[in-house]
């Protein structure tokens, strides 16, 4: 494992196994070139990973991807970013009904992102459908665990979906 925040010794038999399938699956979709940036920006990053910036009055992060919900806005990082009840994750929720390490999202160094399920308890759910594997994110997707709802937004030209936001330049 070579994520400190992908362990699993809190869980017990046989979900324990279900979340080892789908962080060996999470960790092994990263490609070479998500890897290397992903190592470089850990370099640079001197910072825990909560990147909330509140929605109210705030200047937009200077992300590619965001997810958003009413409150906040979570800049996303190339490379793994996880989602769940847990203080080290790089987005937090606080919902008792959210599992600690309930999803992640992998940005990969291309324009590409996917949503992962890491063997929540209550799944993990794309534009109400609910995930069974990796699956590509688009700009509007609404990201829904439990009570919690996201919405994924991209800062990149997104030939698939309108409505992407502008870049700086524009």
């Amino acid at each position: 494992m070579t994520d400190p925040r992908l362990n699993s010794v809190h869980l017990e038999l046989p979900r324990r196994q279900d979340f080892r399938a789908a962080r060996e699956a999470l960790l092994g979709a990263r490609g070479d070139h998500t890897l290397c940036a992903e190592a470089g920006s850990a370099l640079l990053a001197s910072a825990p990973n909560q990147t909330a910036v509140e929605r109210a009055g705030a200047a937009a992060p200077d992300a590619r991807f965001v997810l958003m919900d009413k409150e906040y806005v979570y800049p996303l990082k190339v490379g793994l970013n996880t989602i769940g009840r847990m203080p080290d994750n790089d987005v937090v929720l606080e919902d008792a009904y959210v599992s600690r390490r309930h999803c992640a999202v992998l940005v990969h160094a291309g324009d590409a992102c996917e949503l992962h399920d890491v063997a929540s308890k209550n799944g993990t759910f794309l534009n109400g459908r609910k995930i069974d594997g990796p699956t590509r994110l688009k700009t509007g997707d609404e990201i829904r665990m439990c009570n919690k709802h996201l919405v994924f937004v991209a800062r990149v030209p997104d030939p698939d979906h309108a409505g992407a936001l502008p870049t700086k330049s524009e």
